[in-house]
């Protein structure tokens, strides 16, 4: 009767677990890994970056993740991007940037970066579209004598443009978030999971209560 009782309250415990567990983002496009010695284009005073992308039907961009250079190791602090159907299509808003991790320093004596921009980012999208960088800006300020920010040229499988020259080869970056949008059910609240383990429980006592007989 013992190991049966072990099971009943191990079949509890794994279900208030399940009623909490939270979502976890998946990788839903990445253009591969950043190269850092080939080139980088603008993204910052009047230069604009895009490249394709395509994720899951019903996906939830979440976060994006580049690789950037910068003449002199000054960190990116926010990004305008846009996310539409075409080249520098949709609307552009301004991003905060976190999670600067030094990749090292190329042969061009530039720093390169990994930057995560996801600060309020929440981005509903199906299939392909693309991704537009521009108005990048840095602890020293905004303008094209102080930002000095450029997208890492990787040459992944994205389709790419820069808004002076045309057609480019691609830049390195990840999209993250979730593959059903904001599909997710609510974390419950504690009310509601104490609830839960009392019926558990409950239910638990009576079936102990019949296997000992």
């Amino acid at each position: 009767m013992k190991t049966r009782s072990e099971v009943l309250s191990l079949f509890t415990i794994v279900c208030l677990l399940l009623a909490v567990a939270p979502a976890m983002a998946d990788t839903l496009y990445n253009n591969g890994p950043f190269n850092g010695n080939i080139d980088a284009w603008q993204i910052d005073y009047g230069f604009a970056v895009s490249n394709s992308f395509t994720v899951p039907a019903g996906s939830n961009i979440r976060d994006f993740f580049l690789a950037y250079w910068t003449a002199a190791g000054n960190q990116m602090t926010s990004v305008d991007m846009a996310f539409g159907s075409t080249s520098f299509g949709g609307t552009y808003n301004t991003y905060g940037v976190s999670g600067s991790t030094l990749l090292g320093t190329n042969n061009f004596g530039y720093a390169i970066y990994q930057s995560d921009v996801s600060s309020g980012l929440s981005v509903p999208w199906s299939g392909a579209g693309y991704v537009s960088l521009q108005n990048a800006c840095t602890a020293g300020g905004c303008s094209s004598g102080e930002a000095q920010i450029y997208w890492d040229e990787n040459g992944g499988p994205s389709t790419a443009y820069e808004n002076t020259l045309g057609s480019i080869p691609s830049e390195a970056f990840t999209l993250g978030g979730r593959t059903c949008g904001d599909c997710l059910p609510p974390v419950p609240e504690p009310s509601s999971i104490m609830l839960f383990a009392s019926g558990i429980l409950g239910v638990v006592g009576v079936l102990r209560r019949k296997l000992n007989r």
